[in-house]
């Protein structure tokens, strides 16, 4: 059960990369830095703001604290002022940590505890509640990315107006 659960968990991670991938694929180094308004955060803070926490969390999981004394969350959404391709490394940087820690998960430490903020909290708390923290954030890149692009969108899932397509070409392909 505890492998068939990390599969699928390994897989929707994935499946959340790739649409943040496939969005920001389309983008320019100043579309990263674009803000609706000042309140708004751009996609370079979301970048870093998923990977600081992705390697806060799962950098030595087991054996520190899951809020590192070094991370600097507020710091996270200033201005970055990082290049294209520093910010890229930066967000695999902090998936590979992820996927790593997730590949060092079995039947025998799924069920060990680990700290978060000096609370002991049960491992699958902690996936839990990034599966949902990073599509939140995902979502949003997603969207700044829409709003940015307009008409040059290419839809990272199914495009508006292409649902049957979809539906349709998905019953063909499991059918065979």
């Amino acid at each position: 059960m505890v492998e068939e659960y990390l599969k699928n968990i390994k897989t929707q991670f994935e499946s959340y990369k790739e649409v943040a991938d496939k969005t920001i694929a389309q983008l320019t180094e100043e579309d990263l830095y674009w803000r609706y308004n000042e309140e708004s955060n751009d996609i370079a803070c979301i970048i870093m703001h998923l990977s600081e926490n992705m390697l806060s969390r799962w950098t030595d999981f087991f054996e520190s604290d899951g809020e590192k004394e070094w991370r600097n969350r507020e710091s996270e959404f200033a201005n970055q002022n990082l290049s294209y391709s520093e910010l890229i490394e930066k967000w695999n940087k902090g998936w590979d940590c992820l996927f790593n820690a997730l590949n060092s998960l079995n039947e025998t430490n799924f069920n060990k505890p680990i700290l978060i903020r000096n609370k002991e909290v049960k491992l699958i708390e902690t996936i839990t509640r990034q599966i949902a923290h990073y599509p939140y954030h995902i979502g949003q890149i997603a969207f700044i990315g829409k709003m940015i692009l307009n008409d040059k969108w290419n839809s990272p899932s199914i495009p508006k107006g292409k649902s049957d397509e979809y539906i349709r070409l998905e019953f063909e392909k499991n059918s065979k």
